[in-house]
């Protein structure tokens, strides 16, 4: 069942959150901050639908708060050790640049309001999941199966890559090794695969109405923020990559020589 009320609420709590981001970012002069607290999103998110929702807790509710607590909390948690200490990234430095002083006020709507409005969608399976009054089922264990695919696919490629980059023997290698060789984004396959399985648990709560949010993140990963914006220029500063892109399959996993 569709609970606006609660969707609403979300909406607010989120809008708060990233309010109180961006008053921290004008501080500290970086607006990378927004990545770690972006996961942290929807576990806020899931926590409002369920306090807000009449239904009673179940075993659906109580699974997808764990399996949103530790995806976000693990995700979130790399981000900020991967992140600590480096200057502001490359994107948002772009942004800055381009938009000048102005970008400390822009960057509340452009970058922290528009990232409170797409956690919000997406976070739609979150709602289905917690207000569902369905028994537990099929679905529901094909949903965490996926949900762990991704989860395993995300947790060892940011480890793969984290332990190819802190040799020094490898500086300006491009990481073909591992799930690496499979996917050239196996941190993006997996947090595909994470949302399919959410929206898994959602269909059997009869949540077919939150199809919107596994979409929205789809498209992000495949178009926008994901590989579509990565490999923009990457070729250009890393010369191994255009022949890793020859051999490799972009997104979903495959042997190598194929892309997809």
């Amino acid at each position: 069942m569709f609970s606006g009320e609660a969707w609403l609420w979300g909406l607010g709590a989120l809008a708060i959150v990233m309010l109180a981001t961006w008053l921290v970012s004008l501080v500290k002069r970086d607006v990378s901050i927004v990545d770690p607290v972006w996961p942290l999103l929807f576990l806020v998110a899931a926590g409002i639908y369920r306090s807000a929702t009449p239904a009673p807790a179940g075993a659906r509710t109580g699974l997808i708060l764990a399996l949103v607590a530790i995806w976000a909390l693990r995700l979130s948690g790399y981000l900020v050790w991967r992140g600590w200490g480096e200057p502001e990234d490359r994107r948002y430095a772009a942004m800055r640049r381009r938009q000048g002083p102005r970008f400390a006020v822009t960057s509340l709507a452009t970058v922290f309001g528009f990232q409170a409005l797409l956690a919000w969608i997406i976070s739609l399976p979150l709602l289905a999941a917690v207000d569902g009054r369905a028994p537990v089922g099929v679905l529901d264990g094909l949903g965490v199966a996926l949900w762990g695919v991704g989860f395993c696919f995300e947790t060892l490629g940011d480890f793969q890559l984290a332990r190819f980059k802190a040799d020094p023997a490898h500086a300006g290698r491009v990481m073909d090794r591992g799930l690496w060789g499979y996917t050239r984004h196996p941190n993006y396959f997996g947090d595909f695969c994470v949302w399919w399985g959410f929206f898994l648990l959602a269909l059997g709560a009869g949540g077919w109405w939150s199809l919107p949010g596994p979409l929205l993140m789809s498209f992000l990963l495949l178009r926008v923020s994901g590989v579509t914006l990565l490999e923009k220029d990457i070729a250009e500063r890393r010369p191994g990559y255009r022949r890793y892109v020859e051999t490799t399959n972009a997104f979903f996993p495959g042997p190598r020589g194929g892309r997809s």
